[in-house]
């Protein structure tokens, strides 16, 4: 399991339908390609949404980024990330 940052930007349509239904259903998407949630957060700036998720790999990643965007008209850009720790190892 791979840790990814997922950054979210709503559109003017999705704006509409924020709702606590509505980000279950995003949580169960994530569930349903193999992933797990670990944080969410509304923020201010160049983006709306963080979700901070493990997912199987990559491919995992694109799919659960782009179904996301499919069902809920949330744009993600998405980032693969290690922790400090598994980075100074690689060096």
């Amino acid at each position: 399991m791979g840790l990814y940052l997922m950054f979210g930007k709503y559109n003017p349509g999705s704006l509409q339908e924020i709702s606590s239904e509505r980000t279950e259903k995003a949580e169960e998407l994530i569930k349903s390609n193999g992933g797990t949630v670990k944080n969410c957060y509304a923020l201010l700036g160049r983006s709306d949404l963080l979700f901070i998720v493990e997912l199987p790999d990559n491919a995992s990643a694109v799919k659960t980024s782009v179904d996301l965007g499919k069902n809920f008209g949330i744009s993600f850009a998405t980032t693969p990330v290690v922790t400090i720790e598994e980075f100074d190892k690689m060096f």
